[in-house]
């Protein structure tokens, strides 16, 4: 094993350590939010390892709470998770001449945090480390789906979280996932947008119905007056 590679893995090892502390306290959350509404440790285990997706996996339990149809909650998730075929395409250079099952896989794997850990990686050596790839992704699927569990049994203390205030604790986590993303103008357009036409549609139509109109239009507000790729300037 060369200096280099043994420098960056010490450099990836150390990185996950990092955001171990919020992938565990926001899946804490996420496993008590599930539970109060009403999923069972089977339901709220299986979705954050077969979904795996923080704010899609807050947005079912919310949605399936308020009565929503499977329809609008695959489309949802669809919405929330469409940023991951980018995180793949930036990778796909690297991992060209993987087979397609080993990409799969990692893939699956690649969140938000693990692709941040594993695109830093691949820069530090110009190529596609797969041992650090693994890494990246199980140091972010396994605290996860402990920390979901936890949360999940932890809930079992507080029966009305209303009592102590933390019936807050899912609209709040919400907002705080939707303002991390807003990272640009076209961002905040749709955020601002999609909030805005989501309380008037709940407020005039129906809460259900809601979501879906706010998750649809929200992202169109934002393309516009977006730049193009290769316009003049």
């Amino acid at each position: 094993m060369s200096a280099a590679l043994t420098a960056a893995r010490k450099r990836l090892l150390l990185d996950s350590v990092g955001v171990w502390v919020s992938i565990i306290i926001v899946g804490t959350i996420f496993g008590f939010t599930a539970r109060q509404a009403s999923l069972s440790l089977v339901e709220t285990s299986g979705l954050s390892a077969i979904l795996f997706a923080g704010a899609a996996q807050f947005a079912v339990v919310g949605l399936l709470a308020g009565g929503a149809s499977w329809a609008v909650v695959v489309v949802m998730v669809w919405l929330l998770n469409a940023r991951h075929m980018l995180y793949a395409a930036s990778i796909a250079p690297h991992t060209a001449r993987l087979p397609r099952s080993v990409r799969a896989r990692i893939a699956f794997l690649l969140t938000d945090e693990a692709f941040a850990l594993t695109s830093a990686h691949i820069a530090r050596l110009g190529r596609i480390d797969l041992p650090g790839a693994w890494y990246a992704g199980l140091s972010v699927f396994v605290p996860w789906n402990l920390a979901t569990i936890a949360g999940w049994v932890a809930g079992a203390a507080l029966p009305d979280p209303a009592t102590i205030g933390l019936d807050v604790v899912f609209p709040a986590t919400m907002a705080g996932i939707a303002l991390s993303l807003v990272r640009d103008a076209a961002a905040a357009r749709a955020l601002a947008f999609g909030s805005i036409t989501a309380i008037v549609a709940a407020l005039l139509i129906d809460p259900r119905a809601a979501v879906l109109i706010g998750g649809l239009l929200g992202p169109l507000a934002g393309m516009i007056g977006a730049p193009r790729t290769g316009a003049r300037r």
